[in-house]
């Protein structure tokens, strides 16, 4: 479903599911400008809380050291342009957080 809604929002879709050591990258896509390193949340229903509190400091954490061995893998150069964005789904529902990681609270 995420995939889907990233296709038709513009992102060109480089890998999904990247397993590193460190971590799993969801979807990894590509907009012309950056590579962009999303995670993806869902939730039923809001009884489990908002998706986004589960992208919590220790998790961005273990994102971004799996974005660095992508780009080690993928050889991408150092200047690189990278985002870490994040997809909710709550029911329905879609959000998409931009550059999440520079202002999603650490819970």
């Amino acid at each position: 479903m995420a995939a889907e809604y990233l296709i038709r929002n513009g992102i060109r879709i480089v890998e999904r599911n990247f397993r590193s050591r460190y971590s799993e990258i969801d979807i990894i896509g590509h907009d012309g400008e950056y590579y962009i390193f999303f995670e993806v949340k869902y939730r039923r229903d809001p009884s489990a809380g908002d998706p986004v509190e589960a992208v919590d400091k220790r998790k961005q954490k273990r994102i971004s050291r799996a974005c660095d061995n992508f780009r080690v893998h993928r050889k991408l150069k150092d200047s690189a342009n990278i985002r870490f964005d994040v997809i909710t789904i709550l029911g329905d529902e879609i959000k998409w957080y931009k550059n999440a990681f520079d202002y999603i609270p650490y819970y």
